[in-house]
């Protein structure tokens, strides 16, 4: 059995910081992909105005890591004032 965590999160930007949102998230993909716990950390855009993530970590220590980094933090901060609505986030459980 497959011990992973798995993340979805919808991200739902106000319209005017639609693009300022995504290039945070774009600025630490490649720092997160570097940390030693994640195993997937994909952007992308629903079409509708959302940003959507992907992740796989290595555990849940790993992901709790992962917020712990500063560039993490910042992003999150800046998202207080930027999101229209808080993120739907869900823990997923790998089937097969």
């Amino acid at each position: 059995m497959n011990e992973h965590t798995f993340i979805f999160a919808k991200i739902t930007p106000k319209p005017k910081y639609f693009e300022v949102s995504k290039e945070a998230i774009m600025n630490i993909i490649s720092q997160t992909r570097n940390e030693p716990g994640c195993l997937e950390f994909t952007l992308h855009e629903d079409g509708s105005g959302n940003l959507c993530l992907y992740e796989e970590w290595i555990d849940d220590n790993a992901l709790k890591l992962h917020h712990e980094m500063d560039y993490t933090k910042a992003v999150f901060e800046a998202y207080t004032d930027w999101l229209a609505i808080p993120p739907e986030i869900s823990k997923l459980i790998k089937q097969a």
